[in-house]
């Protein structure tokens, strides 16, 4: 896991970033573009293990050119960090040790609340909305760091 600070470091011109919104049953995975100026929702996952889901990252990331992987850091609101903050930090650390690819995290608050607030202002009804979630709020996190990048 390394400092989200460096993050160019790892990056070239035309490499993309994943975006990772990590819950206990469904994983929400977002990619941004080569441009790394828009975050794109790609897909959910069902949570089964580790190992499936750095499976799954690594197809990802060698299929579409990706240099780092961004985990959301579900923080409390005062900025602490609880045990969901604990259990994603855990399973990045395990994840950081078998994948090769560059791993930050990023503070992910109100991710969940902003991709749901986002979709019904794009008129899209509940049922989808619920359905999508996590890939939205992963689209969410990752559009924080690269709005963080370009700016």
């Amino acid at each position: 896991m390394m400092n989200i600070n460096d993050i160019k470091k790892h990056i070239n011109n035309k490499s993309r970033l994943i975006g990772v919104d990590m819950g206990s049953k469904r994983v929400g995975l977002s990619i941004s573009d080569d441009n790394r100026k828009i975050a794109s929702p790609l897909k959910t996952l069902n949570y089964e293990s580790i190992q499936i889901l750095i499976n799954n990252l690594e197809k990802i990331a060698a299929e579409n050119n990706v240099h780092a992987i961004i985990f959301g850091n579900p923080k409390n609101m005062d900025g602490s960090e609880g045990s969901s903050s604990q259990s994603v930090k855990d399973k990045v650390k395990l994840i950081s040790e078998k994948i090769k690819i560059p791993i930050f995290m990023w503070d992910e608050r109100l991710s969940t609340v902003g991709a749901f607030n986002l979709s019904s202002q794009l008129d899209i009804n509940v049922t989808k909305r619920v359905k999508n979630i996590d890939e939205n709020a992963a689209a969410f996190i990752l559009q924080g760091v690269l709005d963080f990048l370009n700016n």
